[in-house]
């Protein structure tokens, strides 16, 4: 496991701390993303927190037809691969069907399987095959026990690559709860489980069409997940989340992210004393 990430991070990395995968929910303009991975890259540098920089080409799971879903597969790939050839860090972004895994491969480093499609089993194959590292998101409605069959065909496809995330477990219909448990248990596959701070604090389903969120609890999440041994966290942060396009709900003013991540990497250093 710790070969693996040393191979994605490079001199980036660091066994002794946790990393972050952390960006806007989508890509929605250039100047959104340049201005939050300027300023996510320094933060990371500056605490020796290892990064990987997030935000999805395109958003295809929408509650409604009129959400905004993203400005064009190609162009926000563009945009992303941008980050990477500026700031020298790895990218990941999500795919939605087995089409896309070859697509995405040629401008990141990470393929992501959305929650709602970690059972597919073609889009686990198509991104086993691409030879990126996949990280798949634990189902909101799964075991984090049954993440092994995800594990198995991502394996048995070729590719030892692989992240788990969990984002929480669907409770009642407008809330979503963190299993702790759910950390080690996924660790035993040995791969890194990383945790969701900020999709796991989502209120899907609402009447309106648009997911709700509870981000004054991120930093409660992100501390839990530290402090029992969470490899990562993903966190979605964006410079101006109410005018956010996708997500705004629940992601980090971008400003917070600094002082968060000096809390969390305090509290690591803690927890290796032990």
């Amino acid at each position: 496991m710790q070969q693996n990430m040393q191979a994605l991070f490079g001199a980036q990395y660091n066994p002794d701390n946790f990393f972050v995968m952390a960006g806007p929910c989508v890509i929605e303009s250039e100047e959104v993303i340049m201005k939050t991975a300027e300023q996510v890259v320094r933060i990371c540098e500056r605490l020796k927190v290892p990064l990987i920089f997030k935000s999805s080409y395109r958003k295809a799971n929408r509650s409604r037809l009129d959400s905004f879903s993203g400005i064009g597969d190609e162009a926000a790939l563009k945009i992303l691969s941008k980050v990477r050839d500026t700031f020298h860090v790895p990218l990941v972004t999500d795919i939605h069907a087995a089409d896309e895994a070859a697509m995405a491969a040629e401008y990141v480093d990470v393929l992501q399987i959305p929650a709602f499609l970690c059972r597919q089993t073609d889009i686990l194959i198509a991104a086993a095959q691409t030879g990126k590292v996949v990280n798949v998101k634990k189902g909101q409605f799964l075991s984090p026990e049954s993440m092994k069959f995800a594990v198995d065909k991502i394996q048995q496809s070729g590719n030892e690559n692989i992240m788990l995330t969990d984002r929480g477990t669907m409770f009642g219909y407008h809330d979503l709860i963190v299993d702790y448990r759910a950390i080690p248990v996924m660790q035993q596959l040995n791969v890194p489980v990383i945790l969701d701070c900020t999709h796991s604090l989502q209120q899907p389903n609402t009447t309106s069409g648009v997911t709700g969120g509870n981000p004054q609890m991120i930093e409660t999440i992100a501390r839990a997940g530290i402090a029992v041994g969470a490899d990562g966290l993903f966190i979605e942060t964006h410079p101006d989340p109410a005018h956010a396009k996708s997500d705004g709900a629940n992601m980090l003013n971008l400003a917070l992210l600094e002082p968060l991540l000096e809390k969390l990497v305090a509290i690591r250093q803690v927890i290796n004393k032990f």
